[in-house]
């Protein structure tokens, strides 16, 4: 236990990494958000996309927590394991800060009538339709699986270099597209629209989180083998 909290506060060394850099992106998504709706001149409400802005920097991290901190890891002797579960656990509760920013920031948003100017940046439709719980797990469990890709992936790096990224990455862009043929070929994409029409926020998040466990474990798999 105690190596795996030495793990999350040596992620932390420098915290503009896991602290700093997603709420500077959050801060600047949300204020050019704001200002684009304050030059729109309609009362009608507005909805924009600048609020998943951070979890495209999660997927960055996600790949900066492994290149970058496991080398160094290794020369502390710290065990795989340790590592492993201490940067998830971190990430976490990173995650699960940010969720409860952005459930705060719809709470404001919606008591101010869109900050005085009809702009929705945390209010999504669809997303915060629901139950604020529901909300709140769609939010997490999507960030949870924009750094767990990139962690994934940089795993792959580091057990098999350059070559089995690019054998993962060109494998997962063939399976696509034959997933995406054969749905074609046998006429599925009626059903599938279907399918997703029946979704809820909850339910893709129930979907994510699974998808989730499976890429953990394949990292942690993959990660006992991984060189520094």
């Amino acid at each position: 236990m105690s190596r795996t909290l030495a793990v999350a506060r040596m992620q932390l060394i420098n915290k503009w990494t896991y602290i700093g850099w997603p709420l500077t992106i959050l801060a600047a998504s949300f204020l050019m958000s704001l200002a684009i709706f304050a030059l729109i001149p309609v009362t009608e409400g507005k909805n924009g996309g600048g609020s998943q802005a951070p979890l495209w920097y999660f997927l960055v991290l996600g790949i900066q927590s492994m290149t970058l901190v496991f080398p160094f890891s290794q020369g502390l002797s710290i065990s795989r394991r340790a590592f492993y579960l201490g940067t998830l656990g971190l990430f976490s509760l990173i995650a699960l800060g940010m969720t409860v920013l952005y459930m705060l920031g719809g709470v404001l948003e919606r008591a101010t009538n869109g900050w005085g100017v009809s702009g929705y940046f945390f209010n999504i439709p669809w997303v915060t339709d629901g139950p604020w719980y529901s909300t709140a797990a769609f939010f997490f469990v999507l960030m949870m699986f924009m750094f767990i890709i990139g962690f994934w992936f940089a795993t792959i790096f580091k057990r098999w270099g350059t070559t089995g990224t690019l054998v993962s990455t060109l494998g997962t862009a063939i399976t696509l597209i034959g997933i995406a043929a054969l749905t074609t070929v046998f006429e599925g994409w009626g059903h599938f629209g279907n399918w997703m029409a029946q979704q809820t926020p909850l339910s893709i998040s129930g979907w994510a989180a699974l998808l989730c466990v499976v890429l953990a474990a394949g990292s942690y798999t993959t990660l006992r083998r991984a060189t520094p």
